[in-house]
């Protein structure tokens, strides 16, 4: 069922079970067929089907129940994926801004000792 349009196996699976879901035939709490039977079903090892359903679950689409499967998940439930925290997301991207700003701080400097001011300009003092 997978097809050589140069689109990776796990996105066009995800794409299938996506629409599968939006139409009604995966339904709300409904589990998933396995990893091995949806590898048989499209061809493709298990490795692929995995990629496919993280990106169902990144999407809030999907649900994984540790020993029981991976289940559509409900209608009108939070859409936002497993196991992400508001708060600690916050406090990660005023991390990475600080990083950031302190990496362009250390940038400047090196630049500004090794293409002093005076080497920046021609001679003729343009």
């Amino acid at each position: 069922m997978i097809e050589k349009t140069g689109v990776p196996a796990y996105l066009q699976i995800a794409g299938n079970l996506r629409e599968q879901i939006q139409q009604g035939l995966l339904t709300p709490e409904e589990p998933l067929p396995s990893t091995a039977e949806l590898g048989r079903q499209y061809g493709v090892s298990a490795s692929v089907v995995k990629a496919a359903i993280s990106v169902l679950r990144t999407e809030g689409l999907v649900v994984g129940q540790q020993g029981k499967g991976v289940f559509v998940r409900p209608a009108g439930q939070d859409q936002q994926p497993e196991g992400v925290d508001d708060d600690a997301l916050a406090a990660q991207l005023g991390e990475i801004q600080s990083a950031i700003q302190d990496l362009s701080g250390r940038m400047a400097a090196i630049e500004a000792a090794v293409f002093p001011k005076s080497s920046r300009t021609d001679r003729s003092g343009n």
